[in-house]
């Protein structure tokens, strides 16, 4: 894309940026919403980002786990009501070993054989990953939030870093996974170079999905006191995303509508074409505090799922019961 620093430049909404966008979705993936079922199922975490809730330091949050049982419960809602992947998301928890998380994965497949099983639990040695695909995990998102080593650094501890995260990206593309990355729109010390930045390791990586949603600040982490991101910058960058990856399966993330619940008809109009509804048990929905806020954590999963549907059909999409795999063109 030709002057895309410039375009960087100016955070407002681009309306043409957007209809180019929308153009290409439609060319590849037409009218179509994909609805992930998003299943939280741990908030423990060993990691101490300075940008999340869930990390180790937090005191304040009362922590949970889901039992295996627990989740597959969470699996026969979704299922029930049409969501044909499930994306198990939890931090960086020990307790869940490869043993359990393979256990869990091969119990979804073995229920419902026409499901997708997506994980989103971080950093994992190769033969873990290779031990979850094959007991059928089909996607594995792990966002390199920062793909600038410097400014990765500053949103981490010494112990993590952007090195790493990106060896896991390369590893869960070697195994075979469909695989998402993506990163924060205005974390702390970001500017328009570690953007570039991202874009061009996006370019590198090519992946399957691209989550990008806006930093929102949490006031029980050390980045209290810096702003939220910008949800026009974020539309932006989802327009420009498409644009520049056709076939990516792009969110229109929680982080996004939490900040401005029209955004998110305004994101599939950017060309996001993938929206993940909540079927956490109610009863610690709260308790997964990534940042405060956070949108539709009191809705029954239900409710959550037809309030989703008409918003994307009054948009002049449509929501789909499908797995929703890439379509490489």
């Amino acid at each position: 894309m030709k002057n895309l620093p410039e375009i960087l430049e100016v955070s407002d909404y681009d309306n043409l940026l957007a209809k180019e966008a929308d153009a290409l979705r439609r060319k590849v993936y037409f009218d179509e919403v994909y609805l992930r079922g998003l299943i939280e199922f741990t908030n423990f975490c060993k990691n101490d980002c300075y940008y999340c809730g869930l990390r180790i330091s937090n005191t304040n949050l009362p922590r949970y786990r889901l039992s295996e049982e627990e989740i597959l419960s969470c699996c026969k809602t979704g299922y029930e009501l049409g969501l044909r992947t499930f994306v198990l998301q939890g931090g960086e928890d020990p307790y869940f070993t490869d043993d359990k998380i393979c256990s869990i994965i091969s119990s979804i497949k073995g229920l419902y054989k026409d499901v997708a099983v997506t994980l989103s639990i971080g950093e994992k040695k190769k033969e873990s990953y290779l031990a979850y695909f094959k007991a059928g995990a089909d996607r594995y998102l792990l966002r390199e939030e920062s793909a600038n080593p410097l400014h990765y650094s500053k949103l981490h501890p010494k112990n993590l870093s952007s090195e790493k995260r990106k060896e896991c990206l390369k590893n869960l593309k070697e195994i075979g996974y469909q695989v998402g990355a993506g990163f924060m729109v205005g974390s702390p010390f970001q500017g328009i170079n570690e953007i570039l930045s991202d874009i061009e390791f996006l370019k590198q990586l090519s992946p399957d999905m691209i989550g990008i949603g806006p930093f929102v600040s949490n006031p029980e982490t050390p980045f209290a006191h810096y702003p939220n991101g910008s949800v026009e910058m974020t539309l932006k960058l989802i327009s420009i995303l498409r644009i520049l990856f056709p076939h990516a399966l792009i969110p229109a993330t929680t982080s996004l509508w939490t900040l401005d619940p029209s955004a998110l008809e305004k994101a599939l109009k950017c060309g996001a074409n993938v929206i993940m509804p909540n079927i956490t048990p109610k009863r610690v929905r709260d308790n997964y505090r990534l940042y405060p806020g956070k949108t539709n954590t009191e809705k029954e999963a239900a409710q959550t799922v037809a309030d989703l549907k008409s918003i994307i059909s009054a948009a002049g999409y449509r929501a789909v019961s499908s797995k929703g795999d890439v379509r490489r063109i």
